[in-house]
């Protein structure tokens, strides 16, 4: 068993072609690590694999309910909190963020992967650190990009400032 659970958190990065997980500890000592195949196209099967993958991180950890966060393709409507614009398609007009605290039975926080990205070369040890404006461009499966200007996170007003 990990010690003092408290400072452990799982981080999850959902991809058209693979689902990774870390558990952290403090701002970046990876205590544990798992990649698995996404399943292609479907939504149920997406979800599933998600909390699979946590309870297992969790399992090897021997730590139980620890915070998650996921950074996945595309964007959460403002209007409906459905996904928007994912290059995985079975993710779009789906509930994503509902569907996995369901099957977590927690919250989760949950950010578009490419401004997660940005947002983390502008801060800690990333290697954008103190730079006024950061572009960050994720180039995998999708194409995506986030934008930090000040420090801060730009979604703009549909949630795709970036892209």
């Amino acid at each position: 068993m990990v010690g003092r659970t408290a400072v452990l958190r799982i981080g999850i990065d959902l991809g058209g072609t693979k689902i990774e997980g870390v558990v952290l500890r403090g701002a970046a000592a990876v205590v544990a690590r798992q990649r698995i195949a996404t399943p292609a196209g479907d939504y149920a099967a997406t979800v599933a694999a998600v909390a699979t993958l946590v309870a297992n991180l969790e399992r090897e950890v021997g730590a139980g309910h620890l915070p998650v966060g996921i950074g996945h393709p595309g964007a959460t409507s403002l209007f409906t909190g459905r996904i928007k614009n994912a290059n995985s398609t079975c993710l779009n007009d789906q509930p994503l963020q509902r569907d996995l605290e369901a099957a977590l039975g927690r919250a989760v926080r949950m950010a578009n992967d490419a401004d997660c990205l940005a947002l983390s070369e502008a801060q800690e040890d990333g290697a954008a650190l103190g730079a006024p404006c950061v572009f960050g461009v994720i180039l995998g499966t999708g194409v995506g990009g986030g934008i930090v200007i000040d420090g801060k996170l730009r979604a703009g007003p549909n949630a795709i400032a970036g892209e």
